[in-house]
């Protein structure tokens, strides 16, 4: 498996512990939906007014949002190499939305990812059921990869 983390922003540090923690998630996610082989995901942190300009151009909707998931394939090819997407996390609004909610930033991008790592998976949240079967499914890896919420870290 490959990931590719790519700070494209200068605002905030995204976390010492962050690769570790994003390639663990990805692994749990991978393991938890039972997907062997090997993966490759880019997960690229920018600023809100770039994650503005990604809403705008690729979804038609001029506003900020804290993450955007691009897959590069629909059906997943489970036994070769499988090119899942891209996954862009905006630090800012994730910063915002972690002191909101009053947890820690590592927690709120591992949140963040495990959301678009689904979407990658084809999950999606546009009807109310998915939207339960997701939120459902966001929870329980959240719970398998030990991240709470309201614990509050030292970043």
């Amino acid at each position: 498996m490959k990931i590719l983390i790519d700070d494209n922003q200068n605002k905030l540090a995204p976390g010492k512990d962050i690769e570790k923690t994003l390639s663990n998630l990805v692994e749990k996610v991978l393991e938890l939906e039972n997907l062997e082989g090997d993966y490759e995901i880019s997960i690229s942190f920018v600023d809100n007014e770039q994650i503005r300009e990604l809403n705008r151009d690729y979804r038609g909707i001029d506003e900020e949002t804290d993450v955007l998931s691009f897959p590069l394939d629909d059906s997943i090819n489970r036994e070769g190499p499988t090119l899942l997407g891209d996954i862009i996390i905006s630090l800012e609004k994730a910063k915002e939305q972690s002191d909101d909610y009053g947890h820690s930033l590592e927690r709120e991008i591992a949140y963040l990812a495990v959301h678009s790592m689904l979407h990658l998976l084809g999950y999606d949240h546009m009807e109310e059921d998915e939207r339960l079967a997701m939120r459902s499914r966001e929870k329980e890896i959240m719970k398998e990869l030990g991240i709470f919420k309201n614990v509050k870290g030292d970043q």
